[in-house]
């Protein structure tokens, strides 16, 4: 008997209460001109997904500034490309949060995403 995979992806897409807009850095091409310049371009805009903390911040105080640096997992559809490197850009409850995307680990029902924030407080 085979497992229907598509059916249990939908279930869990129905927990995706997030979004997602992926970034990408390479060549972006200008229309007007036909040259072609270095910088990031919109890959995937407004993708439903969910984000969850995979581990506690840790507080990095100096004098000058306090830098946050935490890990969160980002779940989402396995037909969705994200590549290690890309800029995730997560919205949660009208929170918009920018995230690097660790490498994908794919299922067949969904993929699980590291994701790392880094910013000062």
């Amino acid at each position: 008997m085979a497992i229907d995979y598509a059916k249990y992806r939908q279930q869990l897409e129905t927990m995706y209460e997030d979004l997602v807009t992926v970034r990408r850095y390479g060549d972006i091409e200008i229309p007007e001109s036909g040259e072609t310049v270095p910088g990031e371009y919109p890959v995937h805009t407004a993708v439903p997904c969910r984000i969850s903390q995979k581990a506690l911040g840790t507080n990095g105080q100096t004098e000058s500034v306090n830098n946050i640096a935490y890990e969160t997992k980002m779940f989402i559809s396995p037909l969705v490309e994200i590549r290690q490197g890309d800029k995730c850009v997560v919205t949660r409850d009208g929170l918009t949060r920018e995230y690097t995307a660790g490498e994908p680990f794919l299922y067949p029902t969904h993929q699980e995403i590291s994701l790392q924030r880094e910013d000062k407080a």
